[in-house]
């Protein structure tokens, strides 16, 4: 089973789309790039440079959580959250699936059409 298949019947931990919706958004690619340097970070930490709420930035880490780009885990009070980058993985593994059916399906057209 492809990667594509093995996404559409679940098999994969996350979902391309909610990955890739994940990533649409400014704030949520701003932290990933804050969290990409391994360091676990709190709310109140990752909040503090950003032009929104910590409910806000708190609301976009739970997006990010929710399609496997970071992890959070409990110390003491406080939520410290990291990258996933095998999220990443995940991902780049769809996109090459994707980009080798289409140079499959590309190949079978130019056969097609020279003969």
């Amino acid at each position: 089973m492809s990667n594509v298949d093995a996404s559409r019947a679940g098999a994969t931990t996350h979902a391309p789309a909610a990955i890739f919706a994940a990533l649409g958004d400014r704030t949520r690619l701003s932290l990933i790039h804050r969290l990409s340097d391994g360091r676990p970070r709190s709310i109140a930490s990752l909040s503090a440079d950003a032009a929104i709420t910590r409910q806000a930035v708190t609301k976009h880490l739970n997006v990010l959580e929710e399609a496997g780009l970071v992890a959070s885990s409990r110390m003491g009070r406080e939520s410290r959250y990291s990258f996933r980058p095998e999220a990443i993985e995940e991902i780049r593994a769809y996109l090459d699936e994707v980009s080798r059916q289409w140079d499959d399906a590309l190949g079978r057209l130019k056969s097609f059409v020279e003969k």
